[in-house]
């Protein structure tokens, strides 16, 4: 057995290239504009089904592109991705990285209306007066509200990435972003997570 040697700043640009090069032999072209977004995620997951199913509105990384150079936030459901999510390229431009999953309102409201404190975070969010980008990698919960707010119009993304994971209202909670008319970044299915919906974030932040 054998090891390459790589210098620590070359291992993910080799990552990268492997995963472009398996692509090609498995006869899939990826549009240029999405291809990074694609890369990172299947880098982060190891997982080539995503190259079929992610799903992208039209323009989308433009948009989101455009909506971070004026100053957009971030809001996420878990302090996994907001850990991951690199808030040093965001504050650049003005923008900040928020996850009130953990806050003490949140919990006590979550708790006396007996619904999710993602439900309550998504409303917490609502609030904030700025662009929002928001990226969903754990709770379908969330996505719901985002829908139902949108609704009301008591909320208007830049973008929402919808990528929970799981087994209960995921593949559903998805389906309703779909169908929306606000810029989108979705996985099909019950694939996700926090770790790619911080890759989905990267993606974009890291070719400004």
């Amino acid at each position: 057995m054998s090891f390459k040697t790589l210098k620590p700043s070359e291992i993910e640009k080799e990552s990268f290239r492997i995963i472009q090069s398996e692509l090609t032999e498995m006869g899939k072209e990826v549009p240029d504009d999405i291809l990074p977004t694609i890369l990172r995620v299947i880098h982060t997951t190891a997982d080539f089904e995503y190259a079929d199913t992610m799903c992208f509105s039209e323009d989308v990384i433009e948009k989101a592109k455009k909506a971070i150079r004026e100053g957009a936030h971030i809001v996420t459901d878990t302090n996994m991705a907001l850990s991951g999510i690199n808030k040093k390229t965001l504050s650049k431009y003005g923008g900040e990285v928020h996850c009130f999953m953990a806050d003490e309102d949140v919990a006590a409201k979550a708790k006396e209306l007996e619904v999710t404190r993602a439900t309550v975070s998504m409303d917490k969010a609502a609030a904030l007066n700025v662009p929002l980008i928001f990226a969903i990698g754990n709770a379908p919960t969330a996505l719901i509200r985002i829908h139902e707010l949108i609704r009301e119009n008591r909320l208007k993304p830049e973008l929402i990435i919808g990528v929970p994971v799981g087994f209960v209202n995921v593949v559903e909670a998805k389906e309703l972003i779909l169908s929306g008319d606000v810029p989108y970044i979705v996985n099909r299915g019950r694939k996700g997570g926090s770790t790619v919906a911080a890759a989905i974030c990267n993606s974009i932040l890291y070719n400004l």
